[in-house]
């Protein structure tokens, strides 16, 4: 009786106590790298990333920018300041291209305690074998890999001459998925990074 009693009396205390607009760290939209890992010339990676960077933009909690191996420009500040990473892959020998790795090598601290997701293009394989390399790349990096990913199979066949995918629902729906999840993730993790301070 006293429990339910209180109840109301509390409740009104909260009720009447002054609020602000101070975002929660949770709130904050999530800063997102985008890395093209291709350079090689007539790469198919700008309808790629043409295609991602419009699903990730509109994603409401999503402030996303790009990375291109082609340009990397000053990639180590935009690396640090993001929440979290989306390698977009092509295949080439069942594995990844050498100027991503390059990308990858020449940073570590940047990457630890962030969420890695993947999308990946090629042929029969739809470029999962360059990304179950690269989930081993990461895990050494102290980073935490996407289960989720995108994946385009005979990726030259499925876009039409706009750079947009001829059968549209598949792809939009993986998108959603990842993106949620590395939300999550990624709001998770820059929550721990800010109250613990990561020391891999």
């Amino acid at each position: 009786m006293d429990i339910t009693a209180s109840a109301p009396a509390a409740s009104a205390s909260i009720a009447s106590a002054p609020t602000t607009a101070v975002a929660t760290p949770s709130a904050r939209p999530l800063k997102v790298a985008a890395i093209l890992g291709s350079d090689r010339e007539g790469r198919f990676g700008p309808v790629i990333a043409d295609w991602f960077l419009d699903r990730a933009s509109g994603h409401p909690d999503i402030d996303v920018e790009l990375i291109d191996v082609a340009r990397p420009g000053s990639a180590s500040a935009r690396l640090t300041r993001a929440d979290a990473f989306v390698v977009l892959t092509p295949e080439y020998n069942h594995s990844f291209p050498a100027p991503l790795k390059r990308l990858i090598d020449a940073h570590f601290t940047e990457w630890q305690a962030k969420p890695v997701a993947f999308v990946s293009y090629g042929g029969v394989s739809g470029g999962l074998r360059a990304v179950e390399q690269l989930r081993l790349v990461f895990a050494e990096l102290h980073a935490v890999s996407m289960r989720d990913t995108v994946s385009f199979h005979h990726a030259g066949a499925l876009f039409d001459d706009r750079g947009r995918p001829k059968d549209p629902a598949p792809s939009e729906a993986a998108a959603r998925t990842m993106l949620d999840r590395l939300v999550w993730w990624g709001r998770t993790l820059r929550e721990a990074r800010e109250r613990h301070p990561y020391g891999g």
